[in-house]
């Protein structure tokens, strides 16, 4: 059996991060989505245990895609989980430098192999930091998101 990791900090969960597990889901026969908790971002806009169940929630029409929520190096939730393979979304070159260093010591770590899926041209320039401040000032997100977050991010922000 096949097994890929999608770790990410999903503050907040989006299309683009949506459409990468539907596709990684295709080429495995099982993903966990494992929400991080990322000490190099800011304070987060929800906790992992509000991240974890929005994404729960996007995720019900796929039976094979599970979530987790940790604090933790990437390699010992993919261990812990028996990933065969990390996958991580790419939205622009730019992504590609970091993700290829952080595949690189993963591999050197772990041995575990990380497999990029670049996303397609109608999501790659959203980013939960983008979503974040429209959201914060009133503006729709809800083409941007899955329902689940579109609800809990207008919940967030009601003034």
């Amino acid at each position: 059996m096949t097994l890929a990791l999608f770790p990410g900090s999903f503050d907040p969960f989006h299309n683009g991060h949506l459409e990468v597990v539907e596709r990684a889901a295709r080429l495995f026969d099982e993903v966990v989505v494992a929400t991080l908790r990322n000490p190099q971002k800011s304070e987060p806009l929800f906790s992992l245990s509000e991240r974890e169940e929005m994404i729960r929630e996007a995720l019900v029409h796929l039976p094979h895609v599970r979530t987790v929520s940790v604090s933790t190096l990437v390699v010992n939730v993919a261990r812990d989980v028996g990933a065969t393979a990390i996958v991580k979304g790419l939205r622009a070159v730019s992504d590609f430098e970091n993700e290829l260093q952080m595949a690189q010591m993963n591999r050197q770590l772990a041995g575990v192999e990380t497999l990029f899926i670049p996303t397609s041209s109608t999501y790659s320039f959203i980013a939960s930091r983008l979503l974040r401040e429209v959201a914060r000032f009133g503006g729709d997100v809800t083409a941007f998101v899955p329902k689940p977050v579109a609800e809990r991010l207008v919940e967030r922000f009601q003034r």
